[in-house]
């Protein structure tokens, strides 16, 4: 089978060495891919919003399959377009994918389906934003409407702040026609938790639990990037919480989906935040999630490819989904200053330990060398029997990956840990 991967960060290099495992594989085209996804895949310029370039190569070349990773294609209907030609893809369409192109879209869909979630106001007017800011219980959530690369959500601890995010994104163009509408939310509480989940429309199959490490700096400080690490599974993630995502979570948001004519089929992502009055949702997304998919594709037992056929076929009911009880632990490596201002550049090095530990995110060949060209560098993943011993792996592994102006979180999985004891 050949496939053709559209992508190019440490999302996509995890999902093609998971997908090389299948012994029917025989040719991966990575559109665009990067430098460290060259050692897996054939890597072809063509970007990821280049829909019209997309569908091109794949009308050129004996495309069986189509996997499509990021958000951006999605919500532009890449997979509809491709779908026209003939070629089964795994990700949803772009009406299934508003659930993550519109936070409005997302929040009206929850509040029509009762679904948890923050309570909330959507605004298209700044200067009714503003006043609603003025009497809104502080801290507060601003959230762009739209696509904004994970880092469209600014949490107000003061009423300046608020004032001041909402000012950025509507008028400012912090994130261009994304910040056009605004979402302003209640401010949750509680453990986070990330959960992945396989689905054809009508079945849902959730993966092992993971946990995000977002912010910038040790000790979640710093500036919302990315994700600078993930680990799974996520302790706070029990069978009783698990028992009630799926009842009153997971089965909800694909019937909504379902009945408002938009089946989701792919990977659905389902943010969560453990609140002193159960689980809410903070965010979906339409795909599998960056960085979480380091630490949860390596847990995963059931042959990915098998998965994802299915949940293009509709077969999902009779295919098994398996995960290892074993834990897993990614260390990102960014360029100083992401998610700001950052050089790049530099020649990237990895021993041979560290390299077969790593997925590659933001380099590219010159002269058959690799230099970082992007924020996030690499996430080195370690799998092992207990969460400690994963977490020390992926930073000792991580040790063998170098460039020039590194910076990692020190404290990938602490707490994690400290909520194991």
């Amino acid at each position: 089978m050949n496939i053709l991967v559209v992508g190019g960060g440490g999302r996509e290099h995890a999902i093609i060495r998971a997908l090389k495992k299948n012994p029917t594989v025989e040719t991966i085209w990575a559109l665009p891919g990067n430098g460290g996804i060259a050692a897996d895949a054939t890597c072809v310029p063509i970007g990821a919003t280049d829909i019209d370039g997309i569908v091109s190569f794949a009308r050129e070349n004996p495309v069986d399959y189509a996997v499509v990773a990021p958000d951006d294609p999605l919500v532009l209907g890449c997979v509809d377009r491709l779908n026209e030609i003939g070629i089964p893809c795994f990700g949803p369409k772009a009406n299934a994918a508003i659930i993550e192109g519109s936070k409005a879209f997302a929040k009206n869909l929850m509040k029509k389906y009762a679904i948890p979630t923050a309570a909330y106001q959507v605004f298209t007017d700044q200067a009714e934003a503003l006043a609603y800011l003025e009497d809104a219980p502080i801290p507060t959530v601003v959230k762009a409407d739209g696509l904004a690369l994970g880092k469209g959500v600014i949490i107000a601890r003061t009423r300046q702040e608020a004032r001041d995010a909402v000012t950025d994104m509507m008028s400012g163009g912090k994130f261009g026609a994304s910040g056009a509408t605004v979402v302003i939310e209640e401010f949750l509480e509680g453990p986070e938790v990330s959960v992945l989940a396989f689905t054809d429309g009508k079945v849902i199959r959730p993966m092992v639990s993971s946990m995000d490490h977002k912010r910038a700096g040790d000790g979640d400080t710093g500036l919302n990037t990315g994700g600078m690490g993930a680990i799974a599974p996520n302790p706070f993630y029990t069978e009783e919480v698990a028992r009630r995502c799926r009842e009153e979570i997971f089965l909800p948001t694909i019937r909504a989906m379902k009945k408002e004519g938009r089946p989701f089929q792919g990977c659905l992502y389902f943010g969560l935040m453990l609140t002193k009055d159960g689980p809410k949702v903070i965010e979906y997304n339409c795909r599998f999630g960056d960085p979480e998919t380091q630490v949860v594709l390596p847990l995963m037992k059931s042959d990915l490819l098998t998965v994802m056929l299915a949940c293009t076929n509709g077969t999902l009911a009779k295919t098994p989904v398996r995960f290892s009880k074993k834990h897993a632990c990614c260390v990102i490596k960014a360029s100083k200053g992401y998610p700001e201002h950052y050089k790049k550049g530099y020649r990237l090095t990895m021993s041979p330990r560290a390299a077969a530990a790593t997925y590659v995110a933001g380099a590219k060949l010159v002269d058959g060398k690799l230099v970082t060209s992007g924020g996030r560098v690499t996430g080195t993943t370690a799998v092992r029997s207990t969460l400690a011993e994963a977490v020390a792996a992926a930073y000792r592994l991580s040790a063998g990956v170098k460039f020039a102006n590194a910076y990692c979180r020190a404290d990938i999985g602490r707490r994690a840990l400290e909520a194991e004891k």
